[in-house]
């Protein structure tokens, strides 16, 4: 059976205190909205429509950059989530599949439980996904017969019985197409809220002659985000999953706690993650690299083998072949390093290609940028760059060459070249006491002025 998905990303967010529609605030670097749209990726559903409201353009435009072929629909007045849903009915007329429901807010639902709601709709007509809750608070309750959901309350309609419930709504509905847009169209306002609830399609269903079950998933996966509370609550709840998640594949973490992965963090199995690391966006570790304290690594790739840190910093487009060595205070961005090079301490590396073997001395940098353009560096292999050289780029520097520490290099240096580029020195005899003396007085009489 083929599946469709809407995704309800209209909200505001009033409590998360923020000009930010609720759906692009951010968990481990991606938009909630992301996760939901990652998450429903994995049904590799026909068509997927997010419903967008607030801000609906910059909604709207996020959700096109996640995924070029998702439709959108508005809900131009927020009246509750069966309006939201009926606003993605012209985008899926004449679709005959599934339609499975998802919300921007919770963006944790498992491909697992997703896929189990798939399952489950093979005997039944309609779908809720529930979980129980040992303090259920607000949440809607499901008041269930058995094996069959017969209705879903909202906590502000429920009686007092119907609030000692455990087992409560996540709000993630499945049903075919027509049975979902059929029952929408007879869902009326009569409660305390006066909005349209989807909830209520359960005991249209029942009326109907249909069946209604429930699948049941962890509470952690049903974690709304609508405060800023929640979305601080959310995050440590991603980083301890991926944490223990990483660990189970094999990845040493040395102090798991102050680790920190983005939404898309790759980690291969082997490698040592130590202590107070940061992955940005676009992070790829290879099996058997080494990341030291107090690294900060974004849209970088690290090859096995290869050691960071501590307390380097990878910029997106450094690519960090086998056996490289990035040491201390070491910053790459937008170059490429080639198989066992050392850059070891106090650098900065861009726009460059690095060959094999060579090392790049302290306090070295690839001067890049004229203010205008970027210019590109390219260091040749078996390269010895000297402490302290500055590297004007555009600039090539041939295989087997070395500068001379201290030099500022703004001309091509030709295979196994010495390249020196420095000042001729001059010592003046005796002139350092006698210009310690002069500043000496020149400090006094600014004192006596004050």
């Amino acid at each position: 059976m083929s599946i469709a998905v809407v995704i309800l990303a209209a909200g505001k967010g009033t409590r998360m205190e923020s000009d930010l529609p609720k759906a692009l605030h951010k968990i481990a670097h991606a938009p909630l909205l992301t996760h939901a749209m990652r998450a429903a990726s994995s049904l590799s559903a026909e068509k997927t429509v997010v419903v967008v409201g607030h801000k609906a353009d910059v909604v709207a435009q996020a959700a096109k950059e996640i995924n070029p072929e998702v439709l959108i629909a508005r809900q131009d007045t927020q009246l509750g989530t069966a309006h939201a849903v009926a606003q993605a009915c012209p985008s899926l007329d004449g679709f005959e599949g599934d339609i499975l429901v998802l919300y921007a807010d919770t963006p944790f639902i498992s491909q697992q439980t997703l896929a189990n709601i798939q399952n489950a709709r093979l005997d039944a007509d309609l779908v809720v996904l529930g979980f129980e809750a040992r303090d259920p608070g607000n949440y809607g309750r499901l008041v269930t017969d058995g094996s069959q959901l017969k209705r879903i309350v909202e906590f502000k309609d429920a009686s007092e019985q119907e609030r000692q419930i455990i087992l409560c709504n996540s709000g993630v509905m499945a049903a075919s197409a027509h049975d979902l847009f059929s029952m929408i169209e007879h869902i009326g306002n009569e409660n305390i809220s006066k909005e349209f609830y989807l909830t209520d399609c359960v005991e249209l269903a029942r009326q109907a002659g249909k069946t209604a079950s429930v699948v049941k998933c962890d509470a952690a996966e049903t974690l709304g985000v609508n405060s800023r509370a929640d979305l601080a609550i959310a995050e440590a709840a991603f980083q301890n999953h991926a944490r223990s998640s990483s660990i189970a594949d094999g990845v040493t973490l040395l102090a798991p706690d102050t680790v920190f992965f983005s939404f898309d963090t790759v980690i291969g199995r082997g490698a040592v993650i130590e202590q107070n690391v940061v992955f940005g966006p676009g992070a790829t570790i290879e099996s058997g690299a080494h990341i030291r304290a107090f690294s900060h690594i974004e849209g970088a790739h690290v090859a096995r083998g290869a050691t960071v840190g501590p307390y380097a910093r990878l910029r997106p487009g450094a690519e960090i072949s086998e056996n490289v060595r990035i040491g201390n205070f070491v910053e790459v961005k937008n170059a490429q390093i080639a198989q066992g090079a050392k850059i070891n301490h106090l650098s900065y590396v861009g726009n460059a290609e690095i060959g094999q073997e060579t090392n790049i001395g302290a306090g070295s940098v690839t001067c890049n940028y004229d203010g205008v353009m970027k210019h590109k560096t390219k260091i040749g292999s078996r390269v010895f760059i000297g402490s302290n050289t500055m590297m004007v780029a555009p600039l090539k520097i041939g295989d087997d060459a070395i500068t001379a520490s201290g030099s500022v290099i703004t001309r091509d240096v030709p295979a196994k070249a010495l390249a020196v580029g420095r000042a001729d020195q001059v010592n003046k005899i005796g002139l350092a006491g006698k210009l310690i003396n002069l500043l000496k007085k020149r400090k006094q009489r600014k004192d006596l002025d004050l």
